[in-house]
């Protein structure tokens, strides 16, 4: 509840930043332009302003996709600024629930109906004539008749007043008995909201990792940023070991920007220089290293940690092998007193963790290791819990562990609603079709998951684009591309996408999110 509410607070602040609006203003024109392209391509005559409305939009394209590029990284250069407006201290006494419990409603059964009346049944007394004229008999038979019919009524309405008063009081016996329920259930939830926080002050094991857990639980990143941990604590020394999963160098954009070509009718993309994804790896590390740090100790208003341990590891595929690795990128052991004094505000992160005596990988994008500060499984292996934030709460599709069929079938999905007419997959590759006229044509699609891309795939994918007559081929690289699938993709008419450029153009277009996770993560 608490990690929602976090998690929509964001999203609201990121929604009312400049860059936000914008995007959206940007995306706004970029619909404008297309929906303009469209209506002139309806008129055989127009077809000179058709093309150069059409280039207008898919100028207005590119200013989008690079709009998304420009809040990614501001989102990614804000992960230590954007948690220090934050107060992370959890007060336990707010999840208690109030022992209020709404007042009993009888409903119709509270409400006794109406007695019969005896003016309603006695007959008119006889007058004038009719009295001299055998009236006053008819009259006695009359009131005979009424007082039986009366005392049948007055007898079935004393029987339904019985039988509601009877309903009431049950229904009434009811409520009690789900009053003093539910106040009982209350009374125990509150109880144990109670024993937890007491437990939390008494530095108990179990009860100080919890609260940490959900600490940083509620800390909130990026989709694609794992949130997975493992924490224990030592009560002796007051010593907090965490063991985070840092997220991988993919994270980082690879595109720098894009550009419309018009000769090729594409959206080219320009990398982004390796130094500078090097440069903002290492940033990005050195930040989640001490935004975990400032949360435990903010959060800590009762002094349990005079000492976090924090190893920085990250789950990911080693380039060179093809082989899962998790090397340890971030080594921190720090007091609070020192941590405390640090301004985290005007602080470079890379050098604060040099202050802070830190091990940090001199190239952590290679994925080279150094050694950790603690060894959770030697030296906590009993009081050490793990804790996957995103697992426990997040129902979003996993690309990586999908059945084959229905990853197919999100490829298709995606493709089509794009605008191409997909065909039938034949090992995650589809025959396609554009539609537009003038720029479309076949178009090849392949997509891999698995294993990350290579040359061969790459130069396979522009050999069938050659032999099918196709405009362009489009290959999706769910693990990324290796060093050398980029050279053999230069010059040809491919589109190659990464797992973070398939996870947006999801979310955009079929409004899906989904997650990468391999499995065993």
């Amino acid at each position: 509840m608490q990690r929602t509410h976090a998690t929509q607070a964001a999203a609201e602040q990121r929604a009312r930043t400049a860059a936000a609006q914008q995007r959206q203003l940007i995306r706004r024109n970029a619909d404008l332009a297309i929906a303009a392209a469209q209506q002139a391509a309806g008129d055989a005559e127009r077809q000179r302003e058709h093309r150069r409305l059409y280039a207008e939009a898919r100028t207005a394209d590119a200013a989008a996709a690079n709009a998304d590029v420009r809040a990614r990284l501001a989102d990614l250069d804000s992960l230590l600024l954007s948690t220090l407006d934050v107060d992370d201290h959890i007060d336990l006494d707010r999840f208690k629930k109030p022992i209020e419990v709404p007042p009993f409603d009888p409903g119709p059964l509270g409400r006794p109906a109406p007695e019969p009346s005896w003016q309603s049944y006695a007959p008119q007394e006889p007058r004038g004539v009719g009295k001299i004229l055998g009236g006053e008999r008819l009259h006695q038979q009359q009131m005979a008749q009424a007082e039986r019919a009366f005392a049948q009524a007055k007898a079935q309405w004393a029987e339904r007043e019985a039988a509601r008063t009877r309903q009431l009081a049950a229904r009434r016996r009811q409520y009690e008995e789900n009053r003093k329920r539910y106040e009982a259930k209350l009374l125990a939830y509150n109880a144990e909201v109670d024993r937890f926080a007491a437990a939390v002050a008494n530095a108990d094991p179990a009860a100080v990792v919890e609260y940490f857990a959900m600490v940083l639980g509620n800390s909130v990143y990026p989709d694609d940023f794992p949130q997975h941990f493992r924490l224990a604590y030592l009560p002796k020394k007051r010593h907090l070991l965490v063991e985070y999963h840092l997220p991988p160098v993919e994270v980082i954009p690879v595109v720098k920007e894009y550009r419309y070509d018009r000769v090729r009718d594409d959206l080219m993309a320009v990398p982004r220089d390796e130094a500078e994804i090097r440069r903002r790896y290492t940033e990005i590390i050195s930040m989640v290293a001490l935004r975990t740090v400032h949360e435990i100790i903010e959060a800590d208003r009762g002094g349990l940690v005079a000492e976090v341990l924090f190893n920085g590891i990250v789950d990911t595929i080693d380039r060179r092998t093809g082989r899962f690795v998790r090397p340890c990128l971030v080594s921190l052991r720090t007091d609070r007193d020192t941590f405390a004094a640090i301004k985290l505000r005007r602080v470079d992160p890379v050098a604060c963790l040099k202050h802070l005596h830190a091990g940090l990988s001199p190239s952590p994008a290679e994925l080279e290791g150094v050694t950790p500060a603690v060894d959770l499984d030697r030296d906590a292996i009993d009081s050490t819990q793990e804790f996957n934030v995103l697992r426990d709460i997040d129902e979003r599709p996993n690309l990586a562990t999908m059945d084959p069929a229905e990853w197919e079938q999100t490829i298709a999905d995606l493709f089509g609603t794009i605008g191409l007419a997909m065909g039938a997959a034949t090992d995650g590759r589809w025959q396609a079709t554009d539609p537009r006229p003038l720029f479309g044509g076949p178009v090849v699609v392949h997509a891999v998951r698995g294993r990350p891309v290579d040359a061969a795939t790459t130069r396979a994918l522009a050999d069938a684009v050659a032999a099918a007559g196709a405009t362009k081929g489009v290959l999706i690289a769910l693990d990324g591309y290796e060093a050398d699938a980029h050279e053999a993709g230069a010059g040809r008419p491919l589109e190659l996408l990464d797992g973070p450029a398939l996870l947006n153009l999801l979310a955009e277009h079929l409004g899906v999110k989904a997650r990468i996770e391999p499995e065993g993560a």
